[in-house]
């Protein structure tokens, strides 16, 4: 096994110091060190873990609390201690602690509730309630993930070529009235951690993932830290978000999602970018809160949904269990900590941490609870407060009241819900057609009421059987299930399958994540079918702006001042009705290649400020664009603009 699992997860800014505390000279071999560190095996016990450098050094870090938080608690016995590679390295190669997970009311908020990357935190809002038409309580989004509470850009209006720049505006954001945008206003020290926080991404973006080493992530992970201290959580959350998602890319994380990790840059570029300018409740929105206030919430009367692993690129594995109550709304119960692919799988099998009942994950997710004194966060988290009583209840089926109510809302309704900040699960009733083949891979092709859906895994992790169970389900093509995913935005409408109603017993269910499907499973006659590729489809070019985008992420500027066909990819974009599409691809590749020379001739160095000004533009807008014909292609309205996004 991989050495880097056992490694604890090091705080912001205890990486920042060591890596700040090397000479030059060591800097240029801080990425080496890493590799060969990476390389050493590593011992766990109790609460430190050793790493040996050689026969006659170790490294410790030392993690009482499950993280490391301070500078000496990594330890070196080589001759250049305190300030040896060693400690900088050791630091840069373990997970990113979460600062923000602090205790909570009663407990400690997980840092991830759903399978994929962590989470940023949740500006305070109230609870939605649930509406006639179903559910709607804003429960933890996934990356991957789009998380509800990152910078996008405007919500779309229903117009794909709207143009966006990411200027300054010239007063607070619109709709807010005069009294709000003067209660609260932007300090000094949130301006200049702001404007760090941009700087330290904007270098990030211009050095590309393979050009991101150990010390560009240590300077953005300080301007988290930074950033943090200033009162702007989720700033600090997406800052870290993106070192986590470089640090997935350097190392062929199989986890990695080049799309992920734009949509993480876009966050924390967007939110640095527009928080000095914001006001009133946009600022408080734009500042995030580190902490998740539970609220009381009387008797519960719930009933167990499925429940999926969590294994995020931070370091954290666990389980999420999904619960519902008689009207429809839905609640989690979490057991998420420092841990690997195994922490995932057997955390199905611990007991629920909530009042006194023994329940496991996996016996929730198919029976019920009855909580008194129960407190709840604003995303649907149930706290496990001293105060809080449950025992087991019985559950029900899926197509038994209340839980069939679920099913009963529209695809487009849940689509809708989900692309306004609404939770982003989706409860179907589909026919199987069997395996396609795509360029992402093989993913299962269903009918959901005459829209073709695409079915791909929720986490490609091998431990997980997530697509083996996807692949012996492409055998029971015409096999009519009711299942959950959670909606991918795209301009197809595509969905990461979680839970399907088993194949031959409609009373029983089946969690991909955590269960395997037999072939016994399937219908009598069942048999595998070859995958097809996927007919070409007319849709608009906005790929041609999408790869650029993606591009700069992996490759850097250097990549896009050198990329040929702009010109072409550009007048292709305009015969489509793109014109705002174009010119940011023209704006894109111009402030790539702008160079210019000093009185001798030589090329000054790249103004990574304008770069990055170009490149959050164009992510922006194709993200808008992409939620709106994610709508169009599900049949649902456009999505509604919401101030928080800056």
């Amino acid at each position: 096994m991989s050495p880097q699992p056992q490694l604890p997860p090091v705080a912001p800014s205890v990486t920042a110091e060591l890596v700040e505390a090397l000479s030059p000279r060591l800097r240029k071999r801080l990425d080496a060190g890493v590799a060969k560190l990476l390389a050493r095996p590593a011992v766990r016990a109790g609460d430190t873990v050793r790493i040996a450098v050689d026969d006659d050094t170790d490294v410790v870090l030392h993690a009482p609390e499950g993280a490391v938080t301070a500078a000496d608690a990594i330890r070196c016995g080589c001759l250049l201690a305190p300030d040896c590679l060693h400690r900088a390295a050791a630091a840069s190669a373990a997970p990113v602690a979460d600062e923000a997970a602090a205790p909570v009311a009663e407990e400690t908020a997980a840092p991830g509730e759903t399978a994929g990357a962590g989470r940023e935190p949740v500006a305070a809002e109230p609870a939605k309630q649930p509406g006639p038409q179903g559910p709607s309580s804003p429960v933890s989004r996934t990356r991957q993930p789009k998380p509800a509470d990152r910078a996008d850009g405007p919500g779309a209006s229903g117009q794909t070529d709207r143009p966006h720049q990411p200027g300054p505006p010239p007063t607070a954001a619109a709709g807010h009235t005069e009294d709000a945008e003067d209660a609260e206003s932007v300090t000094d020290a949130q301006r200049t951690a702001a404007r760090a926080v941009f700087d330290a991404a904007a270098a990030v973006l211009d050095a590309g993932t393979e050009g991101s080493g150990a010390v560009l992530q240590a300077e953005l992970l300080r301007a988290a830290h930074t950033a943090r201290l200033a009162g702007l959580p989720r700033a600090a959350a997406a800052a870290v978000a993106v070192v986590t998602g470089v640090r997935a890319a350097r190392s062929a994380d199989p986890g990695h999602r080049l799309a992920d990790l734009a949509t993480a840059l876009s966050g924390v570029l967007g939110v640095a970018h527009r928080l000095p300018y914001a006001a009133g409740p946009e600022l408080a929105a734009l500042r995030g809160t580190v902490r998740r206030p539970y609220r009381p919430d009387g008797s519960l009367r719930l009933y167990g949904l499925f429940s999926e692993p969590v294994l995020t690129a931070t370091g954290y594995a666990g389980a999420v269990t999904w619960t519902a109550d008689a009207g429809g709304r839905l609640y989690s119960v979490s057991d998420v900590a420092p841990g690997g692919p195994s922490r995932a799988i057997g955390a199905a099998d611990r007991a629920v941490r909530l009042g006194d009942t023994a329940l496991t994950h996996r016996e929730l997710s198919r029976a019920g609870l009855a909580v008194s004194g129960a407190t709840v966060s604003p995303t649907g988290r149930l706290g496990a407060g001293a105060g809080v009583r449950a025992v087991r209840a019985s559950g029900v089926a899926w197509d038994a009241e209340p839980l069939r109510r679920l099913w009963a809302v529209p695809a487009a309704e849940q689509v809708a819900r989900a692309l306004d900040g609404g939770h982003d699960l989706l409860f179907l009733e589909v026919t199987l057609t069997g395996p396609v083949r795509e360029a992402g891979g093989e993913s299962l092709l269903a009918d959901c009421g005459g829209v073709p859906l695409r079915l791909a895994v929720a986490h490609d992790d091998p431990a997980l059987p997530y697509r083996d169970n996807l692949r012996l389900l492409a055998a029971a093509q015409g096999s009519r299930l009711r299942i959950v995913a959670r909606l991918a935005p795209g301009p197809r409408p595509r969905a990461l399958l979680l839970a399907v109603r088993h194949p031959t017993d409609p009373a029983a269910r089946v969690d991909l994540g955590l269960d395997r499907l037999r072939h016994a499973d399937l219908p009598v006659g069942a048999a595998a079918a070859p995958a097809v590729a996927v007919p070409a489809v007319d849709e608009a070019p906005l790929h041609l702006l999408r790869r650029r985008v993606h591009q700069a992420v992996s490759g850097g500027r250097p990549v896009l001042a050198s990329a040929r066909g702009g010109a072409g990819d550009g007048d292709r974009l305009r015969r489509n009705g793109l014109a705002t599409a174009a010119a940011l691809l023209g704006e894109l590749h111009a402030a790539a290649a702008d160079r210019t020379r000093d009185a001798f001739g030589r090329l000054l160095p790249a103004d990574p400020d304008r770069f990055a000004r170009a490149w959050l533009a164009a992510a922006v807008y194709t993200e808008t664009v992409e939620r709106a014909l994610c709508a169009d292609g599900w049949g649902a309205p456009a999505p509604q603009t919401s101030a928080a996004r800056p």
